[in-house]
């Protein structure tokens, strides 16, 4: 049977990445024959521009048509190739967004599943009440505060007019009554042994010494 199928293959099977780097060598290959077909042309082109008409024109002249030819086959081989490339290109970005497609899609999965395994675990009105508790604890500190904050006997509106008036008022009976100008010095500066001012007449110093005598 092997003799006439011929034995199973077991060399390894080329990969895309593989066939594309040997259509690049041949299409690298095919740039270096057009080089030279190029300038074997340009030194035809050369001569021929210096020539006159006759048979050495003429024979140059169909050696120039040759290469030409020849250049024209190496050229579309090269846009073939260049095409296969392409399409071979094209295809490995397709493989490689799949690949990434693919392992998004692993990746979401197993994170939809941990993340049932952990709402599962949540309960929500446990968590509804602890925010209820926390919003009355929030109204109990606030009352609290401005409990400790409140003013007493002192009105919450002053009106500035008014206490302007007042300090105005003040100003003229420190002037009619003349407060603070009596002795021309503060009250414990005063000597204390003065005799009081409801007094009109200080007592004598000889009578006080024969009264005591």
């Amino acid at each position: 049977m092997n003799r006439l199928f011929g034995a199973k293959s077991t060399a390894p099977k080329p990969t895309l990445n593989s066939a594309i780097s040997n259509v690049d060598t041949r299409i690298e290959s095919i740039d270096v024959k057009l080089a030279k077909l190029n300038a074997e042309l340009s030194t035809y082109q050369q001569r021929l521009a210096k020539m006159r008409d006759g048979p050495g024109k003429t024979a140059i002249k169909q050696k120039a048509l040759k290469v030409l030819q020849q250049r024209k086959m190496y050229e579309s081989q090269r846009d073939q190739l260049q095409q296969q490339s392409w399409n071979m290109e094209q295809a490995g970005m397709m493989q490689d967004n799949l690949k990434n497609t693919m392992t998004t899609v692993d990746a979401m999965k197993t994170t939809t599943k941990e993340l049932r395994k952990q709402y599962g675990k949540v309960n929500i009105d446990k968590i509804e009440k602890l925010q209820d508790e926390m919003a009355d604890l929030m109204d109990m500190g606030n009352d609290i505060q401005d409990a400790i904050s409140r003013s007493y006997d002192v009105p919450e509106e002053v009106d500035e007019a008014e206490l302007d008036a007042e300090l105005e008022a003040l100003g003229e009976e420190v002037e009619l009554e003349g407060i603070g100008e009596s002795t021309g010095m503060p009250s414990f500066m005063v000597d204390e042994t003065a005799p009081p001012q409801f007094i009109d007449e200080p007592p004598e110093t000889n009578k006080m010494k024969e009264a005591a005598g």
